[in-house]
């Protein structure tokens, strides 16, 4: 975990410290077992990927702690063929509900990372604007590496429909790129 600079964070290259008071993720971190492996591999991507969804890093932990949570309750009740897979889909759908919940709660105050970088800064910033379904749909395509029909899977549509939302995507970010 790098620490974030004075100014704030990147979008990539730094993550959200661990909330190390935090008794969920202090109790699955000391487990040896297959969830304490998974939590160790999987904790910093899933964090990224909560962070580029939600975009708050303080809400992305909370889903993160959450999701580990509740995978492993799900663990404890079936058989789970793919770990990484079933944690990644709690995330986004934690993180995607979360953004709901917030987006009714507060007007879009959300301040953009400050890097230092203004390319980086202004893409933060056009990302963040994105209806909440590209938002995601670019996310789980460009930062998560998944294929259109993982995709479609977990955002519970046809692949044709994933085509779609990574297109108009990034036809809005195209947009407000060059305006």
């Amino acid at each position: 975990v790098k620490a974030p600079s004075a100014g704030g964070s990147d979008l990539g290259a730094t993550i959200p410290r661990p909330i190390e008071s935090c008794t969920t993720m202090a109790i699955i971190e000391r487990r040896n077992d297959d969830l304490g492996a998974l939590f160790t591999a999987q904790r910093a991507p899933m964090t990224r990927l909560a962070h580029v969804v939600t975009g708050s890093p303080d809400t992305a932990q909370e889903v993160v702690q959450e999701a580990f949570a509740r995978y492993a309750s799900a663990q404890g009740r079936r058989t789970i063929e793919e770990p990484a897979a079933y944690l990644r889909a709690i995330v986004v759908n934690l993180a995607r509900t979360e953004t709901r919940r917030r987006a009714r709660r507060l007007p879009a105050v959300t301040a953009p990372p400050v890097t230092g970088e203004p390319e980086v800064d202004e893409l933060w910033a056009v990302v963040q604007r994105l209806p909440e379904r590209y938002r995601t749909a670019l996310a789980l395509r460009f930062y998560a590496d998944m294929s259109e029909r993982e995709m479609a899977t977990h955002l519970g549509c046809r692949p044709g429909t994933v085509k779609s939302l990574v297109h108009r995507g990034l036809e809005h970010l195209r947009k407000e790129l060059t305006s």
